[in-house]
């Protein structure tokens, strides 16, 4: 999709001042960043608040739809099943027709679904709308990673990603206390109940947002009027040197899903992603839930303030793991430490059976090291993927990790409503990270050794 022949027309070095360069360089990307993620940073927090707000909604649903824990961990869950089975081509179409119109499409159709949610009357309704707002969401998260290669080289990608994804964070710590403040304030308004409310209001920013990706945003460098030519040519030049690095590869559609679906490191990286899904189902699907028979609160309010905390350490810890890991310029070790800090704060949680100040703590230990873990994760898979197969091997390396998205949200809710509590969830929790840990920090490595001796 890149065009890189632009980065030949102009000398890229005006003279021997290497440090000069140095200083252009990072300039041109601040600027770069500061077009990009602001708007993108918006998508993503609406994006994450209309994802999980599900779960603050239940501790007010339950009995209007027919609820039980163990039916709304398979209907919080489910939302992965379209989200998977979209994915992969709704990457390649972003390829052909670009961002805006991909994140126009996408936005505009979940906050349509989203806001749909609050008309839910029945468990089979409720499962619908969940599979429908996969459907409608699949693609953006992936389309966001694909997205930034188009504009940061592999050196640059771990800061950027973690700037972006620090939205996750932030989507907890605004949407919790918002969210919080819906559902006490909003009861019986216009004949609504408090929940339905969340859904509309929380729903139909996202097709706002999503319009103004679409007039906002650009596809590419190639494209932009704000960058000069020179600054052009310096990005589209560091392009081409990770394109050259990495391999330029066949663009033969047959050849290249064969590539891709040959690679192991395709599917270690797949296993190394189910970190994810199950360490934010404990946040996002049964945080509050946590909170809540921790301290036998009842105030909605000040489950969702409570809520918002653990979202503060993930900030914290996302900037800094993606500092750091950009500075070492190391990615699995970084990972491997984080999945175990998730590893720990579950097994705690789940032995400890602490008080709602000990629980919000432990969360926040959780969220620290899944927020650092997804911070390193993305830069891991463009550095072993050739540009052409990148769209490809990142949506597939998305779908199959979030395959335990679905299996988890409903094996915790089973859990959940067998036992009365999380304790054996979270051990569950604890040992996903562990495999996921081993398949990055130990598989990765000896695959990709084993790829260059073959080659």
């Amino acid at each position: 999709m890149n065009n890189f022949s632009e980065s030949r027309a102009i000398p890229l070095v005006a003279d021997g001042d290497g440090s000069r360069g140095v200083l252009e360089e990072a300039r041109i990307y601040r600027k770069i960043a500061w077009h990009l993620i602001p708007l993108l940073f918006i998508a993503y927090v609406l994006c994450y608040i209309d994802r999980s707000n599900v779960s603050y909604a239940y501790l007010r649903f339950k009995n209007d739809v027919g609820l039980t824990d163990a039916t709304y961990g398979f209907g919080a869950g489910i939302f992965f099943v379209g989200y998977i089975l979209f994915e992969v081509p709704s990457n390649l179409l972003m390829e052909k027709i670009g961002a805006r119109k991909t994140l126009l499409r996408i936005m505009v159709l979940w906050g349509v679904v989203s806001t749909a949610t609050a008309f839910v009357r029945s468990p089979m309704q409720f499962y619908v709308v969940r599979t429908l707002l996969g459907i409608a969401e699949a693609g953006f998260f992936p389309g966001l990673v694909l997205y930034l290669t188009y504009w940061f080289p592999e050196a640059r990608r771990a800061r950027v990603t973690s700037l972006l994804m620090v939205s996750l964070c932030i989507a907890g710590v605004v949407g919790g206390p918002l969210t919080g403040m819906i559902l006490h304030s909003m009861e019986g308004v216009a004949g609504f109940r408090s929940w339905q409310w969340m859904f509309l209001l929380e729903g139909l920013p996202a097709v706002l947002i999503g319009i103004a990706t679409f007039y906002f945003l650009d596809d590419e460098p190639s494209s932009v009027t704000w960058l000069s030519a020179r600054e052009k040519a310096i990005v589209l030049a560091k392009l081409e040197e990770d394109h050259r690095a990495r391999g330029a590869g066949t663009h033969e559609h047959r050849k290249l899903i064969w590539r891709v679906l040959r690679d192991p490191r395709i599917y270690l990286a797949s296993i190394g992603y189910s970190f994810n899904p199950w360490a934010l189902s404990v946040l996002n699907f049964w945080g509050p839930t946590i909170i809540k028979q921790a301290g036998n609160l009842t105030d909605i309010r000040l489950i969702g303030l409570l809520g918002a905390l653990p979202g503060i350490a993930g900030a914290i810890s996302m900037l800094c793991v993606g500092w750091h890991s950009d500075r070492r310029r190391e990615r699995r070790l970084h990972f491997l430490v984080c999945v175990g800090v998730v590893a720990f704060g579950s097994v705690l949680l789940a032995a400890c059976h602490p008080g709602w100040a000990a629980s919000v703590l432990l969360l926040s230990v959780i969220c620290a090291g899944q927020s650092g873990a997804f911070a390193v994760f993305w830069s891991i898979p463009p550095g072993f993927l050739p540009r052409s197969s990148a769209a490809m091997g990142i949506a597939v390396i998305s779908s199959l990790g979030q395959i335990s998205g679905l299996l988890s949200s409903w094996i915790l809710g089973v859990l959940m409503h067998a036992t009365g509590d999380m304790t054996w969830g979270l051990y569950l929790v604890a040992s996903v990270q562990v495999a996921a840990g081993i398949a990055v920090g130990v598989g990765l490595p000896f695959a990709t050794r084993e790829s260059q001796t073959t080659t």
